[in-house]
């Protein structure tokens, strides 16, 4: 929201300069985003009256023109502006004039004819966004005045970041509330009084819907809506950010910007029948003032006449009854909207308007009558006309109710951490316009209707604190034992889960939690997924039930820049959906695509492209870490996403708790991956570390034997350790595989896997006999049990 200073010292004086009045303001909860002068550096540019304006002689659409300076002899001018005529006062660059860019204005001659510097345009001075002639200055305007004095262009305009809750402040009011507040002064801004009514006419309005509690309206005849605003409403409605169109949309935007009031204008001959605040029909249709056709839903609010809907309550009018040049006779509508009718609708009809973004936060509910005289008394300075009553048409039950709000001297003391005498603390509270009652525990309060931000005791803390000042609260220890929750060892450390995969070549990426719906669907087409009410993007609107869909999406990015070895984990919850119950699980996934090792000379598997068993290498590197490396498995699966015969599901002592495997084909052909990706997702109270525990060193040598068996396709390697450690005794150490053949000699549906046995004891050296023993019970329990026999 812009803030032009001028525009703030019409309500209250401001001791401050714009600097620190952004910076206090900053503290009081206002963020100051920038500080800009009313327009951008140019000099030399000074009031001038044209005094004949003559066609060029050798060009149609240039113009001669001799200008007065209010000094010396009158300048000629070749201007190309239709407007340029006789009597205008205007904007002239001498020679010598900087504008803005950094042109330099110099003496030139068009078609033949000199022309001592250049009548300008608002355009052309940064003031305006008009193109169509050069600037039309008020005809008292001092001649040979510096235009930048003239207009107070050096001044400086706040642009502040109003939070969402502080809809109040969303005005020149409002902020000066607030400036009142931390001065201690008072608001002395612009005496609104009552315009008398000069004639009988009345429109008839009628509530038919709960959201329209109030609805004041008045209807001015004859006024003259085909010129412009003056310049000195033009130009603050600029400094504002808002456009300038037609005396009578001008004002109601100038009321909405000082009061906070949204207001709307009607061509009163445009109006068929009665005004009637009612919910809509389905599927019924408006044209708005952006021209756009909209389709409504039956939760929407409208304003319509005997002929249909004409606008979208606290939104956007329509276009059949908008004002136009042609306008004589206006009905002004000032109503009140309850926030939670009017919340959502505008996103809903991709709309963003200055109306809705204030009926949403709240508008005060008592300033209707006084907006409405405000416009009134601008409108008819302006436009001239006549005015009719101010008619109020209410239901005050459905009018909201401040509820009085309990503040504890001791609560009050205990959250700041230090005690605020009393009488400050009525002294903040009634400058924020709010009713103080001293009671014997504190005060009681009555919040002001404009503050929809006053429910509970903390918000009256939250007030006394940032108008008192945060820096003013000094600090000190805490007056409490601090109690710090216990913290298992078998938690592993986030910072250790990360390093191991940076270790080995990841970076982590930060992803959204919501994700495009389209993507998600493609990898968990059987999901079921939690939908946002109010997504920020159309691509980021469902919960994601899995890390997968953010690297996925980051990976293509990456691969859109040419990365061709891309390594991404991410860690972070997802949201699992199970009727109407919503779980959040704490996971680790990563994503590996591209080249199994950076590119080089010397390996020819650099120019391979990682595969499953890359992605099982890195998380196996995980899982060891915990110290419970046997206690995890790996078993053939399937899933949505994942390539058949290329999936695993991760399992820790039986239970599964993760996913492993290459993304689909028919999915790395849709979302264009050049290579396959490999993936792992594993829950993260998985990766929980085994308490570590002494074990004695044997001096005793190891015993190796080597066997290979002929065995099943289809037997794991799982599987097989399985059953060796099961039958071997309990001198045996470990189980290597450091062969498997297929081939000649074994026949189809089989393979043979070469195993290396460890055997050793801690107290002395074994016999043949033992380890013999051993190795014949392995054999015997493969044979049993796996359909397994010694190759020959």
């Amino acid at each position: 929201m812009k803030i032009p200073v001028s525009w703030l010292s019409e309500w209250l004086t401001v001791p401050w300069q714009a600097p620190e009045l952004g910076a206090r303001l900053t503290m009081a909860g206002f963020e100051l985003e920038a500080l800009n002068p009313a327009a951008p550096a140019f000099s030399g540019v000074v009031v001038v009256q044209i005094l004949e304006a003559v066609p060029h002689p050798q060009a149609d659409k240039l113009r001669v023109c001799r200008v007065n300076t209010g000094s010396g002899p009158a300048l000629q001018i070749v201007c190309g502006a239709a407007n340029a005529r006789a009597g205008l006062r205007t904007a002239l660059a001498g020679v010598g004039a900087e504008l803005p860019g950094g042109l330099t204005i110099g003496a030139a001659t068009l078609r033949g004819v000199e022309s001592r510097g250049m009548l300008c345009s608002a355009r052309e001075l940064g003031i305006g966004e008009g193109g169509l002639g050069i600037l039309e200055l008020p005809e008292d305007a001092p001649l040979g005045a510096s235009l930048r004095d003239y207009l107070h262009l050096d001044e400086t305009v706040l642009e502040l970041n109003v939070t969402p809750n502080r809809g109040d402040a969303m005005s020149i009011l409002g902020i000066a509330r607030e400036v009142a507040a931390l001065t201690g002064g008072a608001l002395t801004g612009p005496a609104i009084a009552p315009v008398p009514a000069a004639l009988t006419d009345r429109q008839a309005v009628r509530l038919e819907a709960a959201g329209c509690p109030k609805f004041v309206g008045r209807v001015i005849r004859g006024i003259d809506n085909s010129g412009s605003s003056p310049m000195w409403l033009r130009e603050r409605l600029r400094r504002a950010g808002v456009r300038a169109i037609s005396p009578a949309v001008d004002v109601t935007n100038y009321v909405l910007l000082e009061l906070g009031q949204p207001m709307h204008a009607y061509d009163l001959a445009k109006v068929s029948g009665d005004i009637v605040a009612r919910m809509a029909a389905v599927g019924e249709k408006v044209t708005l003032l952006d021209g756009r056709e909209v389709s409504l839903d039956a939760d929407m609010l409208v304003i319509a006449d005997a002929a249909g809907a004409v606008g979208v309550a606290g939104v956007m009018g329509g276009e059949r009854t908008c004002v136009s040049a042609a306008t004589r006779d206006v009905f002004l509508e000032v109503a009140w909207f309850a926030p939670e009718s009017i919340a959502g609708r505008a996103r809903r009809l991709g709309l963003h308007t200055d109306a809705s973004q204030r009926f949403e936060r709240g508008v005060d509910p008592s300033g209707q009558e006084r907006a409405l005289e405000r416009a009134t008394a601008l409108l008819r300075a302006i436009a001239g006309g006549e005015a009719g009553p101010v008619v109020t048409t209410e239901e005050r039950s459905g009018l909201p109710v401040r509820a009085p709000v309990s503040l504890r001297r001791e609560r009050l003391t205990r959250l700041l951490g230090v005690a605020v005498p009393d009488a400050r603390v009525s002294a903040i509270l009634g400058n924020l316009q709010m009713q103080v009652t001293t009671t014997a525990a504190g005060w009681t309060v009555q919040p002001p209707p404009h503050r929809f931000d006053i429910h509970i005791e903390e918000d009256l803390i939250e007030e006394v604190a940032r108008i008192m000042g945060f820096e003013a609260i000094p600090e000190a220890p805490a007056a409490r034992q601090q109690v710090f929750p216990a913290i298992p060892e078998t938690l592993p450390p986030e910072r250790s889960l990360l390093d191991a995969l940076i270790a080995r070549g990841y970076c982590e990426t930060i992803t959204f939690a919501f994700v495009d719906p389209a993507l998600q669907a493609a990898l968990f087409p059987q999901a079921q997924t939690l939908s946002l009410a109010n997504a920020i993007a159309s691509d980021l609107s469902v919960m994601r039930v899995s890390l997968w869909p953010g690297l996925v999406r980051a990976a293509l990015e990456n691969q859109h820049r040419q990365q061709d070895r891309i390594r991404l984990f991410g860690h972070g919850a997802r949201f699992i959906v199970a009727g109407q119950a919503v779980s959040e699980v704490d996971s680790l996934a990563g994503l590996a695509v591209g080249r199994r090792l950076p590119e080089q000379w010397g390996s020819p598997e650099a120019r391979e492209a990682a595969d499953f068993h890359d992605g099982k290498a890195d998380l196996q590197a995980l899982l060891d870490a915990t110290g419970a490396a046997e206690e995890f498995g790996f078993e053939a699966a399937t899933h949505s996403c994942l390539h058949p015969g290329r999936t695993a599901r991760v399992l820790r002592a039986g239970a599964p708790v993760g996913w492993l495997g290459e993304l689909h084909p028919r999915l790395v052909r849709e979302l264009g991956f050049a290579h396959t990706p490999v993936m792992f997702e594993i829950d993260v109270v998985a990766l929980r570390v085994k308490l570590p525990q002494g074990r004695e060193i044997s001096r005793m040598p190891q015993v190796r034997r080597d066997l290979a068996v002929v065995l099943p396709e289809k037997v794991t390697f799982g599987e097989l350790s399985e059953r060796v450690v099961l039958a071997g005794s309990s001198f045996l150490r470990n189980v290597r595989v450091f062969d498997v053949y297929r081939g000649a000699g074994i026949e189809e549906g089989r393979k043979s896997v070469a195993l290396g046995l460890i055997f050793q004891d801690i107290s002395r050296t074994l016999t043949d006999d033992e380890v013999d023993r051993a190795v014949a019970a392995v054999v015997a329990d493969l044979r049993e049990n796996l359909d397994a026999r010694l190759r020959e």
